[in-house]
């Protein structure tokens, strides 16, 4: 496979980058760039090398399935590759289009100049994979945009477009939409060739910062991202830059980079990466299956959910059909959608042109009849089984044939839902989770009837919407609720053992997930909760003390923090420990025979862990999840688990699925009947642990 394009222009080489998709920088295409650059450096008629993406973003840095194998550091290395580039005597412009990320902007600052599509994408993610730049990017950037803007740039991990890159400095010319980036660039080099700008000697880096720019940047990190390594190796790496001559800047940084990639975080988030990669290959749909059209689409329920979810497809370009029974219900939703674009234009993330595109795509409707031309339809009414049966009767009766039917379910039986039409194949579970055009997480639910072409179809439209698609199969609260459920029985059942609502959330916060079980509960409201469990009472009645606690709260008007008083006290949105529910939930284990005693730190991340990787192990045996990979997607972007840690089963790995078995057995043992009746480890955690293969696999 021809992996450059060379080609003359005169005094200009014009080498074009040809590995697609994207321009992974791997071990073949740096060295064929290698040899391309040798070649044009060493022809007398060349005068200027150019480096391009020939019909391809420019580059979207390295190739990511190389690291932690030996062609990372197969010559040439990025690395030494970018340092014989610098030392060419011919300048090297780079035209970036599509974009130029990671590795690929490493490259682009290794060239003496830069001319950028006004559309092109720069940045440096590589925080993101919990790795820092390790190609020169720590030390490059701030010696060419200055050291605040490089370190926002890369603690951010986000990428700017090309007229922001201009502002900044890392861009030297913009190409604006109509014009040939490449004739653009030819004649920027030339230009250069004719009235070459003269060397300037650049300020020391440390000039203008204060004294204790790091010190404060480091402490800034620890609190905002307690716990991760790579924000602080990149923030090393800068000092680096500020503190050191470039050549020993560069050294630092690669001792930083290699530091990093063996870290076990790097190895989770690469897990997060690839496994985002996987949850789009699905059984039974392929390149090959026919993809329904969505031009219309309708969502009923003009609540806080239905209400996010619609915003979901305007914000795509989507127009929408918002239908609700009552009038004011329906001025409420569409007042709240206006209500938060306009919020937006205050944030100057919109403008008002925008806000009116927006909202001239949504229209309000009281009638079913309105929606017979929907192509989509997502029911987001309350969470009872008869009313969203009902509610699919009458959209069996009202909706066109091969219209696709979805139910926004967090827990309910989608084949119920589905029996209820006469066309189930045309019913799909789409669970989004609050806020709705916040979160990324999209859980697709597959049920026994829903054809491949429906499957295929939501799947597309999620990306489209700028979800992540995961499917799930069929169970009572699918992949992310059914594992929640076990892992807050826990946390709730050592409150009663004699824990506190803090203590139990502070071990979950150090392991560094986004919110303990408590506030979790708090946030989404302790009635939403009771309310699911009302439909489940008489297969949980074996067990008194089971969620006791919150029904407790709920029956004392407790709710969270829209009452201003749950598991804890609430002022505005400040959370405040609260005796009192120690002190009921001392009543209630009295009452249940419970006895209370200290409980330890190491005790709460077994029970609430254990449980919870338990589930996720179970939830592959039975097939409801693909793979380990999705589980942990499903918890890193739906329930705050730590990426780094990646995700539940990942995080079991790290642990020792032996570990985690033994674990499960000696709590069994010592938590009596209790234990008896919930701790029952996985069958297959007992056959990968008993197998000694401790990589989780899916079914």
């Amino acid at each position: 496979m021809q992996l450059i394009d060379y080609r003359r222009d005169n005094q200009l080489a014009l080498i074009g980058l040809c590995n697609a998709p994207v321009n992974a920088l791997g071990h073949g295409l740096r060295q064929a760039l290698m040899q391309a650059c040798t070649r044009a450096a060493a022809d007398p008629e060349v005068k200027a090398i150019i480096l391009h993406g020939h019909h391809l973003p420019f580059s979207a840095g390295a190739d990511i399935s190389e690291f932690g194998s030996p062609r990372t550091w197969q010559q040439p290395a990025l690395p030494q590759l970018l340092d014989e580039l610098v030392r060419f005597s011919k300048p090297l412009i780079a035209a970036l289009d599509g974009v130029a990320l990671g590795g690929g902007l490493e490259l682009a600052l290794a060239c003496r100049h830069r001319v950028a599509s006004a559309t092109a994408r720069l940045g440096l993610p590589e925080v993101r994979l919990g790795l820092l730049p390790g190609a020169g990017g720590t030390q490059r950037l701030p010696r060419l945009i200055g050291v605040a803007p490089a370190l926002a740039l890369m603690l951010g991990g986000e990428p700017i477009d090309a007229r922001q890159g201009l502002t900044l400095g890392l861009v030297d010319h913009l190409v604006e939409p109509g014009q040939d980036l490449l004739e653009q660039a030819c004649a920027f080099a030339r230009r250069q060739l004719a009235h070459p700008a003269p060397a300037l000697t650049p300020a020391p880096l440390s000039q203008g910062l204060a004294d204790d720019f790091f010190d404060t940047h480091a402490a800034q990190l620890a609190a905002r991202k307690p716990g991760q390594r790579a924000p602080l190796r990149v923030l090393a790496a800068l000092r680096a830059a500020c503190e050191l001559p470039l050549a020993e800047g560069l050294a630092r940084e690669q001792a930083l980079f290699r530091e990093a990639l063996q870290d076990p975080q790097a190895t989770a988030l690469r897990h997060q990466f690839f496994a985002e990669r996987e949850a789009l290959r699905v059984p039974g749909i392929d390149a090959a299956t026919a993809l329904r059209s969505i031009a219309q689409v309708a969502v009923i329920g003009a609540g806080t959910m239905g209400a996010g979810i619609a915003m979901n497809f305007i914000n795509a370009g989507l127009p929408v059909r918002l239908l609700e029974l009552k009038p004011e219900a329906l001025d409420r939703g569409l007042a709240q959608i206006r209500k938060h674009y306009e919020s937006s234009i205050t944030r100057g993330k919109l403008t008002p042109a925008q806000l009116e595109q927006r909202m001239s795509l949504l229209q309000g409707t009281l009638d079913y009849a309105d929606l017979a031309d929907a192509d989509l339809v997502i029911e987001a009414v309350f969470e009872d089984l008869s009313i969203k049966q009902s509610v699919f009767r009458t959209l069996d009766r009202v909706c066109k044939p091969g219209a696709i039917l979805a139910s926004n379910t967090s827990t309910l039986d989608v084949d119920r839902i589905a029996a209820s039409t006469r066309r189930p194949q045309d019913v799909v579970g789409l669970h989004f989770f609050s806020p709705a055009h916040v979160m990324r997480l999209l859980e697709v639910v597959r049920g026994r009837a829903t054809a491949p072409d429906v499957l295929a179809t939501t799947l597309k439209i999620a990306k489209r919407i700028g979800k992540l698609p995961v499917v799930s199969g069929v169970c009572f609260g699918f992949i992310g609720n059914r594992m929640l459920e076990p892992y807050a029985r826990e946390a709730h059942r050592l409150v009663l053992e004699g824990a506190s609502p803090a203590q139990v959330d502070k071990v979950l916060t150090d392991l560094g997930l986004a919110m303990g079980v408590f506030a979790m509960y708090d946030l989404a409201g302790i009635d939403v909760g009771y309310l699911v469990r009302q439909a489940r009472r008489n297969e949980l009645a074996h067990d008194p003390s089971y969620f006791r606690l919150a029904d407790e709260l709920y029956s004392l008007g407790r709710h969270g923090q829209k009452s201003g008083r749950g598991f804890y006290r609430y002022e505005g949105r400040e959370r405040i420990e609260d005796p009192e529910v120690v002190q009921i939930a001392a009543r209630l284990a009295g009452k249940l025979g419970i006895n209370r005693r200290s409980i330890s730190d190491a005790e709460i991340h077994d029970r609430c862990l254990f449980t919870l990787i338990n589930e996720g192990l179970q939830l592959l045996d039975e097939g409801i999840a693909l793979r380990s990979g999705d589980i942990d997607l499903v918890w890193t972007n739906g329930y705050g688990f730590p990426a780094w840690r990646g995700g539940p089963l990942h995080y079991a790995r790290d642990l020792g699925l032996d570990n985690v078995l033994a674990g499960i057995e000696q709590l069994r043992e010592r938590l009596g009947a209790y234990g008896q009746l919930w701790l029952q480890p996985a069958p297959l955690l007992r056959r990968l642990a008993g197998s000694g293969k401790l990589r989780v696999q899916g079914h």
